[in-house]
């Protein structure tokens, strides 16, 4: 008879995520917190399985690739803009229209996530609808106030009172962090300046980005609570 060298080890089986039949429920709290999504948690044999997991996609809101997607296609159009032709594209995309392309501008859009083919059109995707409000809205420098920091989830809450006082706002903690070299036991509390666009109505159109250090002094009156307003 054969014998073993110790007991043979057998890993507990994981509760399935009840949203998407692709992952662990465990593997899917990880993902949606994090930029790497649920592939970017998993072994190298596993990640095709995960790849295209709902639960932590940047096309799906409130995730954190989401969040981050945000961010990187709007400074993508405010600083590193696609070539016109494939704006031109874009746009009529937007508006519903069935868009020829003579001057190629198509693969721009599809590398950079804007667009994409469905049963062989050309098609705008939600990002391709983010890059276009990065580019026509007003995005002007405004105080913000860290409220607190969620170290698992990588996220904190501020307060944008030049777009709504007493509205918290759901931000990625490691691009204010990276932007600011501050810690993150240093923010709650702590006025910072950013980029955004504060005449938007939903909390899910508004982007922050750039985010400064800056002394209380310069801070505009009336964004400030009462007790910490400056002449």
């Amino acid at each position: 008879m054969d014998e073993l060298d110790g007991p043979e080890y057998i890993r507990p089986a994981q509760k399935e995520c009840p949203r998407c039949g692709c992952c662990s429920e465990d593997l899917c709290a990880k993902g949606r917190n994090s930029i790497r999504r649920c592939h970017g948690h998993t072994a190298d044999q596993a990640r095709d399985v995960v790849a295209s997991c709902p639960c932590s996609s940047e096309w799906t809101k409130h995730t954190a690739a989401w969040r981050n997607a945000q961010v990187r296609v709007t400074r993508l159009a405010r600083e590193l803009p696609v070539p016109e032709e494939s704006l031109t594209l874009l746009r009529a995309l937007a508006r519903g229209a069935h868009a020829e392309d003579p001057n190629e501008g198509f693969p721009q859009l599809r590398l950079r996530g804007l667009a994409q083919l469905v049963s062989g059109l050309y098609a705008i995707t939600p990002h391709g609808h983010t890059y276009l409000a990065a580019l026509d809205d007003v995005r002007a420098p405004v105080p913000v106030l860290v409220l607190d920091v969620d170290l698992p989830t990588r996220t904190a809450r501020v307060e944008v009172r030049a777009w709504q006082q007493g509205q918290p706002v759901t931000v990625l903690l490691d691009h204010i962090t990276n932007d600011t070299v501050m810690t993150p036991e240093a923010l709650p509390g702590r006025w910072l300046e950013a980029e955004a666009n504060v005449e938007v109505e939903h909390v899910d159109r508004l982007v922050l980005t750039h985010y400064r250090t800056v002394p209380l002094a310069p801070l505009r009156r009336g964004w400030l609570p009462a007790e910490t307003d400056t002449e």
